[in-house]
């Protein structure tokens, strides 16, 4: 079977198939079908595969593949907290820079809870961040997140 006609039936599964009455449905099935199509196309190996993917992703993501170096090129003014200059990072738009130099990642921290859907009490977990989410870095710099529970890490919202 190719990957093509793999990825079709897979569409199929979850409902984004070619004659849906949704055109948006039908658009991103188009859409990441001509991307399968295109990436079957380099005939990848199994190690080229998975390399190309992991490049794929984090480009597709706005991650960098190598990492942050904090020189001057790399940042960007974006305006001022009070009376202090923000910069933030051009390679990777989560990372930010105050006047005092400080460098800090404002996704370092995602935190999470389960909830109960009021309709079916399945239960769920939400993501978010807050100004506890900022994580201090040097460099260099790869950035990465990590999840926590809010519940278990006594985390105010």
């Amino acid at each position: 079977m190719s990957l093509v006609t793999y990825a079709e039936q897979e569409l199929d599964r979850i409902g984004m198939t070619a004659n849906s009455d949704d055109e948006m449905n039908k658009n991103m099935r188009n859409h990441i079908l001509h991307i399968v199509d295109e990436f079957a196309k380099e005939g990848h190996s199994g190690f080229s595969a998975s390399y190309a993917l992991e490049c794929i992703q984090k480009l597709l993501k706005f991650e960098p593949l190598s990492p942050l170096t904090g020189e001057d090129d790399e940042w960007n003014y974006v305006g001022d907290l009070g009376d202090d200059p923000v910069y933030q990072n051009r390679r990777c738009s989560r990372i930010f820079k105050g006047k005092d130099g400080r460098v800090y990642d404002i996704d370092g921290i995602v935190w999470y809870e389960w909830y109960s859907d009021e309709h079916d009490l399945e239960p769920r977990k939400i993501n978010f961040t807050n100004i506890d989410s900022r994580v201090y870095s040097e460099f260099p710099y790869i950035p990465k997140t990590e999840y926590k529970d809010r519940i278990q890490n006594d985390q105010e919202v």
